[in-house]
């Protein structure tokens, strides 16, 4: 199978040049690199050539890799129901630059770019609605970023008073508790029952 995929990642790279940065096969999966500014090209050669056929776009996500210039990589998922092959495609972008959008080429697209902007920030250009899809119109920040905090920035709760949905800035009720994670008995200052046997104090 690995076999396979690999002669199709080759012909892919042959056919598409520069276009194409790498290829790997491995673990019944075929991965493609891309340049960004090519995507939409790759997504059609990927549709229409007979030697594909990936006319199902099953999901598109990003990676966040924060120490990288290019931080987000943007992956794609195609299927080709004639070859029973799946494939992903990666391409790199960074925080400023938009990705061209392929809805065009995949109609179903349009939730799965938007949903990318919405958790991760990444823009894809020529997208018609460019809207958040999972958080609100107003809400700080992208979720899935890896330096996005982990408590947020507001909390949403409805107010039975004012009868409305009302935003404020997050409240902790309790601190955090910080851990040595060394010995989860670390710190007490008393004896458990049966805390003697292993003292070598038991009788």
């Amino acid at each position: 199978m690995d076999e396979t995929l690999d002669t199709l990642g080759r012909t892919i790279a042959s056919a598409l040049g520069p276009s194409v940065t790498g290829y790997a096969a491995a673990h019944r999966e075929l991965s493609v690199t891309a340049q960004a500014s090519e995507i939409k090209q790759v997504m059609r050669f990927l549709r229409d050539d007979p030697g594909c056929l990936f006319c199902c776009l099953i999901d598109i996500t990003a990676i966040d890799w924060p120490s990288r210039d290019r931080r987000f990589d943007v992956v794609y998922h195609l299927l080709s129901p004639k070859h029973n092959t799946r494939i992903r495609v990666k391409i790199e972008t960074d925080e400023t630059t938009a990705v061209p959008s392929v809805i065009q080429i995949f109609p179903g697209a349009d939730w799965y770019e938007r949903e990318t902007y919405d958790l991760y920030g990444v823009v894809f250009a020529g997208h018609p609605d460019m809207r958040r899809i999972l958080t609100d119109y107003g809400f700080e920040g992208h979720p899935l970023r890896k330096d996005f905090p982990l408590t947020g920035f507001v909390e949403v709760r409805y107010d039975d008073e004012l009868k409305r949905v009302v935003y404020e800035p997050v409240r902790l009720n309790q601190e955090f508790r910080n851990f040595d994670f060394l010995s989860p008995w670390e710190g007490t200052e008393y004896i458990l029952p049966g805390d003697e046997k292993s003292s070598g104090k038991g009788s």
